[in-house]
């Protein structure tokens, strides 16, 4: 019998540990996929593409835009909107995910 309540010890620690990895999994996971990072990081990727296009306008795309140069406003519009989705989530992070604890079942049960 002493070997018995030996190993639910040995597997109730086990458990508490892959519980424990879980949770912190859980964590990363919904810190990796938080909204603010993603749409952040495509404002910022997009941001850099269309301002390099607003870099060096051609006449043809000044004249459609009556003398705007909108590739390169949007462009950097466009990036400030990304640094500022990445900014709060590096000011107000993701808070960590807290798991109800579950009462033990009684014995015998």
């Amino acid at each position: 019998m002493s070997e018995n309540s030996g190993h639910s010890e040995h597997s109730g620690h086990d458990v508490q540990r892959e519980v424990s990895e879980l949770e912190t999994k859980s964590t990363t996971a919904s810190r990796l996929f938080d909204l603010r990072l993603i749409i952040g990081g495509l404002f910022v990727v997009y941001g850099v593409i269309v301002t390099i296009a607003g870099i060096s306008p051609s006449q043809a795309t000044l004249d459609k835009a009556e003398g705007v140069n909108i590739n390169l406003w949007t462009g950097i519009a466009m990036l400030l909107l990304g640094i500022f989705f990445l900014g709060w989530l590096k000011l107000r992070p993701t808070p960590p995910v807290e798991v109800a604890e579950v009462p033990e079942e009684e014995e015998g049960a």
